[in-house]
């Protein structure tokens, strides 16, 4: 009897598909635990698509591949750099540096359906932006010569050119399985934002139709970024960028309980100012609006009638051409309870008053985002140089935080925000400087890649090598900004923020992998099982083992480790003691019994461990089989590594 080893690869992707479908479907699945599509057709009878018919969709090269990446599993691992954080022990927000492709495989069991926004700004494709040049073979080598850290003369990060005959292929395929492992991470009321602009607005559309579903698109945002013209443009000055939205799940109606739900815009002080109260009414300030409606008296014969000014006593009718917006009953209830508004002198026409206390709380968004309201290109670069010298972190596209945090005030409010293409962190700021204004507390997660800056550049001769160290250096310095501004303040709940995070980089595993070969010799498989006496490769810290074990047992990067005593061996809780990690190189029935008391939702153990005792592994499976929920499951999971 052996316990379960843990699966060291990131989640499987189509299993867990298969999952959902047999929720859905238990009737269609038969022998072997195979699909039946006869059975799967007849149960959804003409929902489906005959074969050989003509669609309408999107093809280009290389989309026939794309499932197989997608599917494909990674068996990399985040390792901790608690030096270049800040606040370990108790922030939950996250930067990891890595490939993004890579990184999104590796959170899927840690965060499926737990983001509840995800904000993206990708290359754009204008035939200057780089792509990523994936090498599905193998992602992990590949990672390491884009970002220098081989001696590779191998893959560089390099520009999309239009000349390209693969010119929006390479794009599509770049973008494609990322937003694909992306809608995996939203949860049920989750929404993604995308910027982008003409190049490639037409083909990003059609491909989130087809991951999110057409029913799932929300708007098309059209931000004004720049303040006026360029007047060398060839044809037009582009003074606008795209941003779409697309929901996990839409809401199909006001009524539903799963879904995308989007806030209002909080009111500002400038709209607020527009009610007044001249005729001092109890129920407070007021302002008044038109009454009448856009249709004449012989569409809605109805509406047309006359009322009576009070002061006057004359008789009032509206225009033929523009009728009362309420019929007579609805009117007189109005003209009953003061809601109609005939001017400080009493002759004006009539307006309704509509009570600042009675309107909704917020503004309802529209897709038109001017720069007074989400700021611009310029403001963007502004706030980098305000935390930069001249020349450090500049970017020729930054996006403003006012932008991200219009997009955070109608999506989140307590929740993780997800940006996987993080450049100098722009979301990251405008999470913190949001939660400093109104006093919530969103967490986010930033993946990017470790960009190098050429040696002649002003950030690399300031010591900074990377894009991401850039990015980092930015949260650093908001953080050192606001603890400056609260310094002294004795409001507990204004001094609760968290301003901290935590550091992962993206590198391969830190378990040494089996690689028997069919042709290997006796001698030649001896010393590959000597060689797995120690699991672990060299120069990887106990930090680096947890974070990889707890990534791959499906426990989020931001919760907190804890180290105890198991009589004189070291035992780590993870999430409170929901996990429970034993590293030590040997273990004892009293270290399982004394493990099993404690009763983990999991326990994870060295195999190495057991020094090959097949009976003190079987009883340790025993052990903890026999502590058991209502249900009769276990209730620990035991698994070794």
């Amino acid at each position: 009897m052996k316990p379960e080893k843990l699966n060291l690869e990131s989640m499987n992707i189509p299993d867990h598909k298969k999952q959902l479908l047999k929720e859905a479907f238990p009737e269609v699945f038969g022998e072997g635990d195979k699909v039946d599509f006869e059975k799967l057709k007849a149960a959804l009878g003409e929902q489906v698509e005959q074969p050989g018919k003509e669609r309408f969709g999107l093809s280009w090269a290389g989309k026939s591949k794309l499932i197989q990446i997608i599917q494909e599993q990674s068996r990399g691992t985040l390792r901790p750099a608690k030096e270049e954080s800040v606040d370990w022990d108790t922030t939950e927000n996250v930067f990891i540096e890595g490939d993004n492709l890579e990184v999104l495989k590796l959170l899927q069991k840690s965060y499926l359906g737990k983001i509840k926004m995800i904000y993206i700004d990708p290359p754009y494709n204008t035939g200057k932006d780089f792509v990523y040049p994936d090498d599905f073979s193998d992602s992990l080598k590949n990672y390491f010569e884009i970002t220098g850290q081989t001696d590779s003369e191998g893959k560089k990060i390099t520009a999309n050119p239009e000349s390209s005959g693969r010119y929006h292929s390479n794009w599509l395929n770049m973008m494609y399985p990322r937003l694909f492992l992306a809608r995996n991470l939203l949860s049920d009321d989750g929404v993604i934002f995308i910027s982008i602009d003409d190049n490639e607005i037409a083909n990003l559309r059609k491909i989130c139709d087809d991951i999110y579903g057409e029913d799932n698109f929300i708007a098309c945002i059209i931000w004004q970024k720049k303040q006026s013209p360029q007047n060398d443009a060839s044809y037009f000055s582009a003074m606008h960028d795209y941003i779409l939205v697309y929901a996990k799940m839409a809401k199909v109606n006001r009524s539903a309980t799963m879904g995308f739900e989007r806030y209002l815009f909080p009111r500002e002080e400038e709209q607020n100012m527009r009610y007044s109260n001249p005729d001092n009414d109890m129920r407070g300030p007021w302002a008044s609006v038109d009454c009448t409606c856009n249709k004449t008296s012989i569409e809605r014969p109805n509406l047309y009638y006359p009322i009576i000014n009070p002061k006057s006593k004359k008789e009032i009718l509206p225009s033929t051409q523009r009728v009362w917006r309420y019929e007579k009953k609805s009117m007189q209830i109005l003209l009953k309870e003061n809601r109609i508004w005939w001017g400080e002198d009493g002759n004006n026409f009539p307006r309704q008053k509509r009570f600042l206390s009675e309107v909704q709380g917020g503004i309802v968004p529209s897709t038109w985002w001017e720069r007074e309201f989400a700021s611009d290109n310029q403001t963007a670069r502004r706030e980098i140089r305000s935390l930069f010298k001249e020349g450090e972190g500049d970017f020729d596209t930054p996006k403003p935080t006012r932008l991200i945090s219009r997009m955070m005030q109608l999506s989140m409010k307590d929740d993780i925000v997800l940006d996987f293409f993080a450049g100098s962190c722009t979301t990251a700021h405008a999470v913190l400087d949001l939660n400093k204004e109104d006093g919530s507390s969103r967490k986010y997660i930033m993946v990017q890649l470790p960009e190098p800056y050429s040696e002649d550049s002003e950030s690399f001769k300031a010591g900074y090598k990377t894009i991401a160290d850039i990015g980092k250096e930015r949260i650093r310095r908001v953080i050192k900004t606001i603890k400056k501004e609260k310094k002294g303040k004795l409001d507990l709940e204004d001094n609760r923020q968290d301003l901290g995070f935590r550091v992962y980089k993206l590198d391969t595993s830190s378990f040494k992998q089996w690689q028997a070969k069919t042709d290997d010799g006796e001698k030649a498989v001896a010393d590959k099982i000597d060689m797995f006496v120690d699991p672990f490769i060299q120069k990887r810290t106990p930090e680096d083992i947890l974070a990889e074990i707890m990534l791959k047992s499906g426990f989020e990067l931001s919760v907190k480790i804890e180290e105890q005593k198991i009589g004189k061996k070291k035992i780590y809780s993870v999430s409170d003691g929901a996990l429970l990690i034993y590293l030590e190189d040997e273990i004892t029935e009293d270290i399982i019994k004394a493990v099993a008391e404690k009763e983990p939702h999991q326990f994870i153990c060295l195999d190495v461990a057991f020094h090959k005792r097949d009976d003190l592994k079987a009883n340790a499976v025993l052990t903890f089989k026999s502590r058991k929920n209502a249900d009769g499951t276990p209730k620990t999971i035991f698994k070794t590594v």
